[in-house]
């Protein structure tokens, strides 16, 4: 199935729709490499920056993986998009407030299976948020992330890919032109001691913490 050329209208969200339908429609196959951001960028008439948000949207959604130096391979055909879709109708606190339900418990699960490859990657994960600033939405997406991974539940970490699609989505749109909430680096060094510690209640202490600085901004914002 070729490629058609972008609208000039919200082109991040038709290119996304455009690479999914090459997934769902078998055109790429699951570890196929796809095309360079230079040639999709051709194929579809905008611009690499375009591309490479609408590449990151399907990373996180679990159909994409970037394999530094190597290129972007299809990850899984599933198509995610029907839940996403079903989660639009949920505010943006009541989908920050699943996040608290999911994310605490990672943590608890976390702490008690971590590994050392864990604990590297999670300090890893931490030092990049400090070094992108306290407002890289990509960089704490991935510390999560990092955490969901180590408690090792496969279900766990394809439904949370799949969840942090939507709450990036959902934090954006409610907070529009105000400045999204400052990462508390603090509590995040503190979430990875209590994992690294072995220390659930401390790890879920954490993470309550953490999503407590979204959730007071919904509030004042009046989001429901």
């Amino acid at each position: 199935m070729a490629l058609q050329a972008a609208g000039r209208q919200s082109l991040v969200d038709t290119v996304v729709d455009q690479l999914r339908t090459q997934l769902t429609s078998g055109a790429w196959t699951v570890g196929d490499r796809i095309p360079t951001e230079h040639t999709l960028a051709e194929q579809l008439g905008v611009g690499r920056n375009t591309v490479r948000e609408a590449v990151r949207v399907l990373v996180h959604a679990g159909l994409l993986e970037s394999r530094q130096g190597n290129g972007t391979f299809v990850r899984s055909a599933a198509d995610p998009s029907a839940v996403l879709r079903g989660m639009r109708h949920a505010g943006a606190l009541e989908v920050t407030e699943v996040r608290v339900a999911l994310e605490a418990e990672a943590a608890r699960l976390a702490a008690e299976r971590r590994d050392t490859h864990d604990l590297l990657r999670l300090r890893a994960a931490l030092a990049t948020l400090h070094e992108e600033g306290d407002r890289d939405a990509d960089a704490d997406m991935a510390f999560h992330l990092a955490v969901v991974e180590a408690t090792h539940n496969t279900a766990f970490i394809e439904v949370y890919r799949f969840f942090s699609v939507r709450v990036h989505e959902v934090l954006v749109h409610a907070l529009g032109d105000q400045d999204m909430p400052p990462v508390d680096i603090a509590v995040h060094e503190a979430l990875v001691d209590a994992v690294e510690a072995g220390d659930p209640v401390a790890a879920d202490a954490a993470v309550r913490a953490l999503l407590k600085v979204p959730i007071d901004a919904l509030r004042q914002l009046g989001v429901r």
